[in-house]
């Protein structure tokens, strides 16, 4: 038993339970140990948050932010969408680590390597404090919440009450089709057509993302100096 094998049956144990799972208790069960035992390797509770931020911060890539050549707007794109990744495989550490101070080695590592990038493209440090601010809104709120799962009923059935409503979800599930036939052909864009296909909520979902990412990054460059 190590921190790193207590922190792994921490996630592990938040991600099939939710952050009200975790326990000191349940953590304990999970490794066939009683709960005093897990002192000798971490100081409680909070310091094994701690852990598992820095195991969950470990799984973004953020090998594109260090390159210095290339796109900036490809290296911040990649970047997020791998930031996303990790929060949407482990959803709900978001509610653990939010609104804890960030104090993980990894998540410092990573503000850090973020705001060199946003320096070295040109924006000065109050703008890449405020980018990188965004950043986080953008990809936390989108991991944490699905826009189009709540809506239960069929498209259709939204109707007549709320024909705006109606109308978007039918026009977002034409889309949905059209991805899926696009993708199923092999259409050039490839790298558009996997993030907009799969079904109904996946589909809107990752496209909204998307659209988020790209408004963001048009912002971002029309703060650049010369713009």
């Amino acid at each position: 038993m190590s921190r790193e094998g207590i922190a792994r049956a921490a996630l592990d144990l938040v991600d099939e339970q939710g952050a009200d799972g975790l326990t000191m208790r349940a953590i304990a069960d999970r490794l066939g140990v009683k709960a005093a035992s897990l002192y000798h390797h971490t100081s409680g509770k909070d310091a094994l948050i701690e852990a598992l931020a820095e195991l969950v911060n470990a799984e973004i890539d953020l090998t594109p932010l260090a390159e210095e050549t290339g796109d900036w707007r490809d290296a911040l794109a990649a970047y997020a969408r791998s930031y996303r990744a990790a929060f949407l495989r482990h959803p709900h550490t978001i509610a653990l680590l939010a609104r804890r101070q960030v104090a993980a080695e990894r998540q410092l590592l990573g503000y850090e390597a973020l705001l060199a990038a946003l320096g070295r493209v040109g924006l000065a440090p109050a703008d890449a404090a405020e980018a990188a601010a965004a950043l986080d809104y953008l990809v936390l709120g989108s991991a944490l919440e699905t826009f189009s799962a709540g809506f239960t009923r069929p498209a259709h059935a939204y109707r007549p009450a709320y024909p705006a409503l109606a109308g978007a979800l039918e026009a977002s599930a034409a889309r949905d089709e059209d991805a899926r036939d696009g993708a199923a052909r092999g259409e050039s864009d490839r790298g558009e057509a996997a993030r907009g296909a799969g079904g109904g909520p996946a589909g809107l979902d990752e496209r909204g993302f998307e659209l988020g990412l790209r408004l963001l990054l048009d912002g971002l460059a029309a703060r650049l100096p010369g713009r």
